[in-house]
């Protein structure tokens, strides 16, 4: 899924559009993901690996199987030390396995839980929101709306000044006509359809005014 020329046009455009009838300043940024999640690759590997061992402890007959690689072919068990070092091999070469792969990025993201992509998709929208809006207008009137693609979320963030003016379920309409377009593979009708409700919600709380100037950029930041 990606935005083409002609969604950059029409999701600036609708930010235009948007902030001509407000003091609100509205800024757009669309990323292909929010984190590459290598640490869940890591644990899923570690959490194998322990699996394997537990297996192993849990059923220690199982390595009886390869007495006839320990040379004594008439022995009836294998050595602690033959023992030892199974389990450590078969350790590491899970580890290892499920390590590369989930080096494939589409099976990492498959099996990363959807809770750890809400906070990281979080924490990315508000440290852009930092970086991009946050105490950037006079009045305080920045809103972020941020879109990570691979993990089929956004965000909406304000600046103080509405914040303190507008709760956060105000936000709800917007988000759902992102999501729902989303679902369609249409991300950027979707963040224009999300920007014109942001625009509503900015021209009943904060209407413009006669000074008013444009502080942040209109177009839209693809990451």
């Amino acid at each position: 899924m990606r935005l083409t020329a002609a969604d950059h046009a029409a999701v600036s455009a609708a930010v235009t559009a948007a902030e001509l009838r407000s003091d609100g300043e509205i800024v757009t940024i669309v990323a292909r993901s929010s984190d590459a999640y290598h640490d869940v690759g890591l644990h899923y590997a570690v959490l194998a690996m322990l699996l394997v061992l537990s297996l192993l402890a849990a059923f220690p007959q199982a390595v009886d199987v390869v007495h006839v690689f320990t040379g004594d072919a008439w022995g009836e068990h294998v050595s602690t030390g033959t023992a030892l070092t199974i389990a450590t091999v078969s350790a590491a070469v899970t580890f290892l396995a499920v390590r590369y792969l989930l080096a494939i990025r589409p099976l990492r993201m498959a099996l990363t839980p959807r809770a750890t992509k809400a906070r990281r998709v979080h924490a990315r929208a508000l440290a852009l929101f930092r970086a991009s809006a946050e105490h950037r207008t006079i009045a305080a009137t920045g809103v972020l709306l941020y879109l990570s693609l691979d993990e089929h979320r956004a965000e909406i963030i304000a600046d103080a000044g509405i914040h303190d003016r507008v709760s956060p379920d105000v936000w709800g309409h917007a988000m759902a006509s992102l999501v729902t377009a989303l679902k369609d593979g249409r991300p950027g009708d979707g963040m224009a359809a999300a920007v014109q409700e942001i625009g509503d919600v900015l021209a009943e709380h904060f209407p413009r005014s006669a000074g008013d100037t444009n502080e942040l950029p209109d177009r839209l930041i693809e990451l």
